[in-house]
């Protein structure tokens, strides 16, 4: 009997251990920790406080409204970039229409944006009448110019045989750019143009995508 005692304690202190390991492994194990502030973090993985929530553009997409702003597609298309030229006339109840047509002749992707500038001259340069006047007739829309591709505007006024206003032949159409400096010269075959008097306007419409109506 008691040769037996000292096993039976054995037993006894070896299960008081085991006890006290599993508590101990049963805390470190828990779905929750402590956060610096003192409250309690879900232990599902967290989402980087850097990444934008969904719906955000991003500094690759987002642009600026405005005829200024850069775009994605390259930015504003320049004066060394285009090549500007005259469609055929399309007259019709008086009128004299031509497309002044801008082609990127560029090998990347440009916009435009709004009315070109135009102004007639002379075979000795001097410029014959009045700047063009904007037409609001359609509204302006920012174009997208892939590389050979072409936006137009459409040029019109009354016929002086018609209207009666003092007459000019032009040799050279200078056309800039919108938001340019530089014009692009272009010669002039489209015949008498309106200088002076009464329904002399020569009017100009906002740039539209391809080369004429």
């Amino acid at each position: 009997m008691v040769h037996g005692r000292p096993g039976r304690l054995l037993v006894g202190a070896l299960a008081v251990l085991g006890l006290v390991g599993g508590c101990a492994g049963g805390h470190g194990s828990g779905a929750s920790s402590a956060s610096p502030a003192g409250g309690t973090t879900s232990a599902a993985p967290r989402t980087s406080a850097s990444a934008p929530a969904p719906g955000t553009p991003t500094a690759a997409t987002a642009t600026a409204p405005g005829r200024g702003a850069s775009t994605a597609a390259g930015g504003r298309c320049h004066s060394s970039e285009l090549r500007a030229f005259v469609g055929r006339d399309d007259p019709g109840a008086g009128q004299e229409n031509f497309p002044v047509v801008l082609t990127n002749t560029s090998t990347r992707t440009c916009t435009v944006y709004g009315h070109p500038g135009a102004a007639f001259l002379d075979a000795s340069g001097r410029q014959l009448g009045a700047d063009p006047e904007r037409s609001s007739a359609t509204p302006p829309v920012r174009i997208t110019l892939a590389p050979g591709r072409s936006a137009w505007a459409g040029l019109s006024f009354s016929s002086p045989e018609v209207s009666g206003a003092r007459a000019a032949t032009p040799v050279t159409l200078l056309v800039t750019p919108p938001d340019e400096h530089d014009p692009l010269r272009v010669r002039w075959t489209g015949g008498p143009v309106p200088v002076s008097g009464n329904a002399s306007a020569v009017r100009l419409t906002a740039l539209a995508a391809g080369t004429g109506p």
